[in-house]
């Protein structure tokens, strides 16, 4: 395992890129390391426009068990605290960037950061065995920066009360609660995942890209900016030939012809 890299990445014709989180051993824990090969990878991948889908998902039991507390409490100071969690934010931050959507596909445990990376995805399928939590507060750290994904993803009382106990929630009630889309028997997990990915390579890639650019920017303005960005989107996307052939095969009652699916 040593020689083997921290991230695994792997792309197929359709233009579907599977991040793997490759340490097992550590539970997939988000080492700087770690965190400095997703941002590379997810920087490449942002300016490919041949990329449609992101997979994320991991090596291993567990899916992510958060930070890496052993590197953590190696080198106890503010400047490197406040290093590291800006590192990890950035990362975040990318995912949620990425003109493309991103699915988290979860086999295991998600804890703490690795809670974060589920809920900072766009889309997340999860094993039925997978569980999820923040749970630092049982180290007596508040799971704050967990809590910006948590919160934006579940309703606030159910996320507040994750944090403050620190509680596992099982796939199913992360179904519930609206932290994954959908669960699947451990051995369905890739269709269920595949299935997701197909209906979404079917769309047309700048379709997709503006609405996922304005679906994060909206939900951080007031109603009236949100709805003057969104016209403004829709406008442009109106003026893409993908969208002007799609309005017009349903005028004609025919498929749209878009070239390459997707395309």
């Amino acid at each position: 395992m040593a020689d083997e890299p921290l991230l695994l990445q792997q792309r197929d014709e359709r233009g579907v890129v599977a991040l793997t989180l490759n340490r097992p051993q550590a539970f997939n824990s988000l080492s700087e390391a770690m965190l400095a090969a997703l941002a590379q990878a997810l920087g490449t991948l942002a300016g490919d426009e041949s990329v449609r889908v992101v997979v994320l998902g991991a090596s291993g039991k567990a899916f992510c068990a958060g930070h890496d507390l052993k590197e953590m409490r190696a080198e106890p100071s503010l400047k490197y605290y406040q290093r590291l969690f800006a590192q990890c934010a950035q990362v975040m931050l990318a995912i949620q960037r990425l003109p493309v959507p991103v699915i988290a596909r979860v086999q295991g445990i998600a804890t703490a950061a690795g809670c974060q990376l589920v809920a900072m995805c766009d889309l997340a399928v999860a094993s039925r065995d997978a569980r999820f939590a923040v749970s630092g507060v049982n180290l007596g750290l508040f799971c704050s920066t967990p809590g910006v994904a948590l919160s934006r993803n579940l309703p606030r009382k159910a996320a507040f009360e994750m944090l403050v106990t620190g509680d596992f929630i099982s796939a199913e009630q992360a179904l519930a609660k609206g932290l994954v889309n959908r669960v699947a028997a451990p051995e369905a997990l890739d269709a269920e995942v595949e299935a997701l990915v197909a209906r979404i390579v079917a769309k047309p890639r700048v379709a997709i890209a503006l609405g996922k650019g304005l679906f994060y920017r909206q939900l951080e303005e007031g109603i009236a900016a949100a709805y003057e960005d969104a016209g403004r989107t829709m406008a442009c996307n109106m003026m893409d030939a993908s969208a002007l052939e799609g309005v017009q095969a349903f005028i004609d009652k025919r498929p749209p012809s878009w070239g390459t699916p997707g395309g």
